[in-house]
């Protein structure tokens, strides 16, 4: 790979949607980055504002001021990171100069089919020409082409824990890909920053609740990801998904209960987990019987990950842990810059775990 830590040119970066947490957390992250210099933030609501006054933890490291997507200049950006909610990207992305990199961490290009994504999401999709081209970014499934792309669609936050503990199974044909019960548990930051009721904290402390029951946006993603790697037809692939908001700020955790193909046991995906995993930075496969918490990965670019044999015969359990906001979005998102620019994958991102 190109070492560019060595020069002094460095990578030029905006972030569209920096007033978000997806956008704070990519600025927290690209501060660090040997490689990178922010040029530009941009936050309608928000513009005219230094980032002090957004998100006083990031004041006083010389960041420019916010301003609006139409004062942004893309002469003075070689990638751009966007941090929009769906519907508001496509067009945006779609006028941007085609020499310039992009990286999504909304939802408007994870979909592959259009009508499935309009199904979803409540609008057709305005860039399908744009869509065509747009590469899946979970890197440790998709790294080659990550690599070459121009546009890359990163995962959702759920997607990604819940993909990173599946894909190698599902792939193995070492459970049953047609039977998948996923619980998911996510903080609040993963509703985003805007105001909602059940976000307060009134609302969400002290108590758990589950919410988009059996309609979540995540589960034709996970169905898409999953039947690929299968090679199956998407729509043919169902999972039984149900998300929880848990009264923290970040964190996920998702616990998946699968059937056990013929002849298959615990310690075969224990050893297809050990020997998929062994060289991924990002990725950590738990010593048996450990349990994956939230507490292990929070702040950082990490997944951990554990099986567990199920008391039902031919049953087993699999549960993963990320922080939403970093390995679920824009730790994977620098993650993904770094390999489209021909950097060490890990730059910017070899952050410690924060405990407590």
């Amino acid at each position: 790979m190109n070492n560019m830590t060595s020069q002094t040119k460095k990578i030029k970066a905006g972030i569209v949607g920096a007033s978000g947490y997806t956008g704070a957390e990519a600025m927290r992250l690209l501060l660090r980055h040997p490689a990178v210099e922010i040029t530009f933030l941009t936050a309608d609501r928000k513009a005219g504002q230094p980032v002090s006054e957004v998100y006083p933890h990031l004041g006083g490291y010389g960041l420019p001021d916010m301003i609006s997507v139409s004062e942004a200049d893309w002469s003075e950006a070689d990638v751009v990171f966007c941090g929009l909610p769906h519907g508001t990207t496509q067009e945006i992305i779609a006028s941007l100069p085609e020499r310039l990199k992009v990286v999504d961490m909304s939802a408007d290009f994870r979909i592959e089919d259009p009508d499935t994504y309009a199904e979803w999401y409540g609008h057709e999709h305005r860039a399908t020409d744009l869509q065509k081209t747009a590469v899946y970014g979970l890197t440790e499934f998709n790294r080659d082409a990550v690599s070459q792309a121009r546009l890359v669609a990163c995962p959702g936050c759920y997607p990604t824990a819940v993909l990173l503990a599946l894909l190698p199974l599902v792939s193995n044909k070492l459970v049953d890909p047609y039977d998948l019960v996923i619980d998911a548990k996510s903080g609040v930051t993963g509703a985003g920053r805007g105001l909602k009721q059940n976000t307060l904290f009134s609302e969400a402390g002290e108590g758990l609740s589950p919410y988009s029951v059996a309609k979540h946006r995540h589960a034709p993603e996970i169905e898409q990801e999953v039947a690929k790697a299968i090679g199956a037809i998407a729509s043919d692939v169902r999972v039984n998904f149900v998300p929880h908001l848990v009264p923290m700020s970040r964190g996920e955790l998702i616990t998946a209960h699968v059937r056990l193909e013929s002849g298959v046991s615990v310690s075969n995906i224990r050893s297809a987990f050990e020997t998929r995993f062994a060289e991924e930075p990002f990725v950590r496969m738990l010593q048996a019987g450990e349990m994956p918490h939230t507490q292990m990965v929070r702040g950082s670019n990490l997944c951990v990950v554990n099986v567990f044999e199920d008391r039902i015969p031919g049953r087993a359990v699999v549960i993963a842990a990320i922080d939403n906001l970093v390995k679920g979005s824009s730790g994977q998102a620098v993650q993904n810059m770094n390999l489209m620019f021909g950097l060490e994958e890990t730059l910017g991102l070899e952050q410690a775990p924060l405990f407590p």
